[in-house]
């Protein structure tokens, strides 16, 4: 009963407006107490010790920080323009330099905000203005800003590795495929509208394209494209490859970020104060909710909770496979009302031991949930996604256009689900031949 009433009081806590980092501790410590007592006092430094000295979490705030010093200096708006010129010859041109947009600045800088937002401001006028429809133009941009969340380097991969029980290296390695094979499928499906329905999505006129030469746009491939995708080849190349540990790569990362945008003169002490505030304030909010998710799970454990989810998949049909498909329901289902960050660490360890036990390979257990929770950044109504782009949206665009346009992509995130259900080597064979 007490378990029950656990779980309510953090969710009670949700609906009424409590932060989430507070309203884990909070019921957590409560129904701890009651059942633990005492002794919960007694269990849980041990618990917060192992997560503020964990070596391979100090990756993450040298990731943000990467993330936000590329973001921050608007070399992304320069990827857009380029990118932009290189595919709107093409009907869906457009469509497909969104998507590849955000395939690179999701290596880049993997913020979800940062890359809808950019996307938003500079791409959604001119696809208006070109005749998109407003549906189709919002879905592309909101999809194209979650690829961050499943192609590495991704903060969603490192807890969950850490979760698993896996190298980062290998969830790394495990995602490429998988994140990329999304990111193919959002194309295919742009250029088949494309070619079904031209009118809806037209290239852009020739002249336009004329007016960057093919000499300069060469160029600018050369020096705006290719300085952050040198940089992303070589953190992940460095982690993939076991030449260094991902920490050590992640610090390798933010001191290229900062020499890519000092070599392009965007480098001040205003700027770098503003990263530092921001890389401080992601930081403190996901490792606060790392050192509350510890005593929920204590607490839950304290009660019996394991109990309770065993029993539960006993009512499940089908077996492992059944089993599977039930929490990544039940995950996509929450995704409509809470964040990756709780839902990695509230439900997945609740039922990772029933899996540990029944001898699934935790690798594709791990990306499954990884593009299972990044649906959660689409799916209305706290998508948000959906929420950054309504920020920036013109007046014409309203929230029922950007639910509507998001709903065709998270069919086609379910299209890439099944693939790698369906195919476990999409995400296993390339760990596999680097030895991982």
């Amino acid at each position: 009963m007490a378990r029950d009433r656990h779980d309510r009081g953090f969710f009670v806590f949700l609906l009424i407006g409590i932060p989430v980092g507070i309203s884990i501790a909070a019921t957590a410590f409560f129904f701890g107490y009651v059942g633990f007592g005492p002794m919960l006092f007694n269990l849980l430094p041990s618990r917060i010790y192992g997560v503020v000295t964990n070596y391979t979490f100090m990756a993450i705030p040298l990731f943000v920080f990467m993330g936000v010093m590329l973001e921050k200096s608007k070399l992304a708006e320069e990827l857009i323009d380029v990118i932009g010129h290189l595919f709107g010859g093409i009907s869906g041109g457009m469509g497909v330099a969104i998507i590849l947009v955000g395939v690179l600045l999701g290596a880049a800088t993997g913020i979800v905000g940062a890359t809808i937002v950019t996307l938003g401001l500079l791409t959604l006028p001119t696809l208006l203005r070109r005749g998109y429809p407003k549906t189709l133009a919002t879905g592309m941009i909101c999809a194209s800003g979650t690829l961050g969340q499943i192609i590495p380097p991704s903060l969603v991969l490192i807890l969950l590795a850490e979760i698993l029980g896996e190298s980062v290296g290998t969830m790394f390695a495990a995602a490429m495929v998988p994140g990329l094979t999304l990111a193919a499928v959002y194309i295919i499906a742009i250029l088949v509208i494309a070619k079904l329905y031209p009118n809806l999505m037209p290239p852009i006129p020739a002249e336009e394209r004329a007016e960057m030469g093919r000499g300069q746009l060469i160029r600018k491939v050369i020096t705006v494209v290719g300085p952050p995708v040198g940089l992303v080849f070589a953190v992940l190349g460095s982690i993939i490859g076991g030449i260094a540990a991902p920490t050590e790569a992640a610090s390798m990362g933010a001191l290229g970020a900062l020499l890519i945008v000092a070599c392009s003169g965007r480098l001040t002490f205003a700027l770098l104060k503003e990263v530092a505030k921001a890389t401080l304030v992601i930081s403190a909010m996901v490792f606060f909710i790392l050192i509350s998710a510890q005593v929920f799970g204590l607490a839950f454990r304290g009660l019996g909770g394991e109990h309770l989810v065993a029993r539960m998949f006993d009512w499940v049909p089908g077996g492992e496979l059944g089993a599977m498909l039930f929490m990544l329901l039940l995950m996509f289902v929450l995704g409509f009302f809470l964040e990756w960050i709780e839902i990695s660490y509230i439900a997945l360890p609740l039922f990772l031991p029933f899996f540990v036990q029944m001898g699934v390979d935790m690798v594709w257990l791990g990306i499954l949930v990884g593009l299972v929770l990044q649906t959660s950044f689409l799916t209305p109504p706290f998508g948000w996604s959906l929420f950054f782009l309504k920020g920036v949206a013109p007046k014409e665009v309203s929230t029922l256009d950007i639910y509507k346009g998001a709903l065709p992509f998270i069919g086609l995130q379910f299209v890439a689900v099944a693939l790698v259900f369906i195919f476990p080597s999409i995400a296993t064979w390339l760990p596999e031949a680097i030895g991982w």
